[in-house]
């Protein structure tokens, strides 16, 4: 059979091939896996003799005058009903790829609100994408690839797909823009993996015991992918999951983490070692979690990114911290503190001595906040000591000395070192037990300025918590000069909140005793914040000066509660009356403030 008579006989089959497809949709009712925003399901099967001009007229798109026009016009110019129809500006690209699916009985996909999973996109390559203008953008429960396509009535170029990725094809159809965009993508993401790569073999990061055979090429490229995008999309964690037949891997992007690739399980091993080897790992130990770190430069910025591997019942899974330094090293100003309260936090770093807390869970921004202080207090009459765990950012003209447990330096050894290094300003990346909390104030009491984080859930608490640590009360009282509590909530999105009004009953469930409405502004979604209705992070904060009054309260070993009300009285607000306020100024919303405190 000759090429010419193949293709004819395709498109003959094209009904019946998509009403199969219809069929086995409805018989089925598979959800595609990992993020369907954006995904419109199809109406039903494709019917016979029901042209695409008649779905247009019962869609609303056009009227039967118009269709009928351009029906016409397209037989003269050689052109087909759609285009035709988006010359004359009557359609447009997204309202024929959702007729189209409609005709043929096929979903359709918005590719700028759905988010393609990286594993699928990089099963083809940008020129095989290219030459079919169709894009692999996910799977289906029952393994199936999705495909977003811009024809679905070639295919040839279907069949040509299933060959090449081994996988049966399921077609979704997109607008040919969005298709181009995401190609496009594709190739900016080529461009960002092949400078890691040269960042990483200038570094001698790359080791030989992972080759970049051919085989292993795709396993390369997928790595690097999902890590350039992470950083495209300002993700702070990579979420490796191991499940039982294939992994998941999940960005963690304004606090919140989602579905971004499904790896496929042949995959697995060389997805897991690749990291290994880029983290300098020994890939033959999969028992016991192991720690890593390497540096890549993404689209001219240099990322370091912590690594840990993770063995579990289903197999090794790995975490990776993405750290970018030009998002952490921020001004006191960038931080989001309303004025009175930064004038308290840059009072308390300001003394000559003294100890400055902060004060907040895991992933709070703690160490954002104490870099802010850092940045502010470095100058060259001043030696600036650091012992963290680990040095997660390198600021110029600080000495910053790194925990090693197998060394011997722990927090107590190096802060006893770092006392004969006569230093001006001290930094301890976290307060953990009682020996280094211990030093830390009696450091603060020699003329000293120390700045630490404690993980408590708000100011007052910390007093208390030092005196459960073992430090004497009165210590405590004349140590600690500033105690900065807070959260990360998330920003509303500019582009799509919308204008609302909180009444006070609504206040009042979510905790606020306020008695009056309150205009504020509510999440919507758009394709600018992956439809979340959020973009971006704000701090919410309660800066807590240590007053006589409070003083004499953490002498007498007074309870939290009681600091907390005559640290109110003081003026001082609380993380949620900063998160309220910062509702009321259309910064975030009443449910994110609720969520984070």
């Amino acid at each position: 059979m000759s090429s010419g008579t193949a293709r004819l006989q395709a498109v003959g089959e094209e009904d019946h091939f998509f009403t199969e497809i219809a069929e086995d949709r409805q018989t089925e009712d598979q959800v595609p896996a990992g993020p369907a925003m954006g995904l419109t399901p199809s109406r039903g099967r494709a019917e016979r003799g029901r042209s695409i001009g008649d779905v247009m007229v019962e869609m609303g798109y056009a009227t039967k005058d118009q269709i009928e026009q351009a029906v016409q016009t397209g037989r003269a110019a050689g052109k087909r009903v759609g285009e035709v129809l988006i010359e004359q500006g009557i359609l447009n690209a997204d309202q024929l790829g959702r007729a189209l699916a409609d005709r043929h009985g096929l979903d359709h996909v918005d590719l700028t609100i759905f988010t393609p999973d990286l594993s699928a996109v990089n099963l083809v390559n940008i020129q095989a994408a290219k030459r079919f203008k169709a894009v692999p953008i996910g799977f289906r429960d029952d393994g199936a690839l999705m495909v977003a396509v811009a024809d679905p009535t070639n295919v040839l170029n279907l069949d040509d797909l299933k060959i090449m990725t081994g996988r049966e094809i399921r077609p979704v159809v997109a607008s040919p823009e969005d298709i181009e965009a995401l190609i496009g993508h594709m190739n900016r993401l080529d461009e960002v993996v092949s400078e890691a790569v040269e960042e990483d073999e200038t570094e001698d990061v790359l080791v030989t015991e992972v080759r970049e055979s051919a085989e292993e090429a795709p396993v390369i490229k997928l790595v690097y992918s999902i890590l350039a995008e992470a950083v495209n999309t300002h993700a702070s964690d990579v979420h490796f999951e191991p499940g039982g037949k294939d992994m998941r891997v999940r960005f963690r992007v304004d606090g919140v983490l989602s579905a971004i690739a499904t790896i496929p399980r042949k995959m697995i091993p060389g997805v897991v070692s690749r990291i290994k080897v880029m983290s300098d790992l020994d890939i033959a130990e999969r028992r016991v979690p192991q720690d890593g770190r390497v540096t890549l430069k993404v689209e001219g910025r240099p990322v370091d990114i912590r690594v840990v591997t993770m063995p579990s019942v289903n197999g090794e899974g790995v975490v990776m911290r993405l750290l970018d330094k030009s998002v952490a090293l921020i001004g006191i100003e960038r931080l989001g503190m309303r004025e009175e309260a930064r004038e308290r936090f840059e009072r308390g770093f300001s003394q000559a001595y003294g100890a400055v807390l902060v004060t907040g869970p895991t992933g709070s921004g703690k160490t954002t906040t104490l870099y802010s202080a850092v940045n502010a207090l470095n100058s060259v009459d001043r030696n600036i000591i650091t012992i963290e765990d680990p040095v997660e950012y390198q600021i110029q003209g600080v000495n910053q000395l790194q925990v090693s447990a197998k060394a011997g330096l722990t927090f107590p050894v190096a802060l006893r070192s770092m006392l004969r290094a006569d230093p001006d300003v001290i930094m301890v990346g976290e307060i953990r037990d009682g020996e280094t909390a211990r030093i830390a104030v009696e450091s603060a009491l020699t003329g000293h300025l120390v700045l630490s984080t404690l993980h408590t859930n708000d100011a007052p608490s910390s007093i208390t918590r030092l005196t459960e640590m073992g430090i004497e009360p009165f210590l405590t009282a004349s140590a600690i000069d500033c105690v900065v509590a807070q959260r990360l909530a998330r920003m509303l999105c500019k582009h799509c909140k919308r204008e609302t009004v909180l009444s006070a009953e609504e206040l009042n469930a979510a905790g606020f005793q306020t008695g009056y409405e309150l205009e504020a502004y509510e999440p919507v979604g758009c394709a600018r914040c992956t439809g979340s209705g959020y973009k971006s992070r704000v701090g919410l904060y309660e800066v807590m000066t240590i007053s006589d009054e409070i003083r004499h309260l953490a002498i007498a070993v007074s309870s939290a509660e009681e600091i907390r009300a005559v640290a109110t009285q003081q003026g001082m607000h609380s993380l949620r009356d900063d998160g309220l306020a910062k509702v009321a100024a259309g910064v975030t919303s009443l449910g994110e403030v609720s969520r984070v405190t």
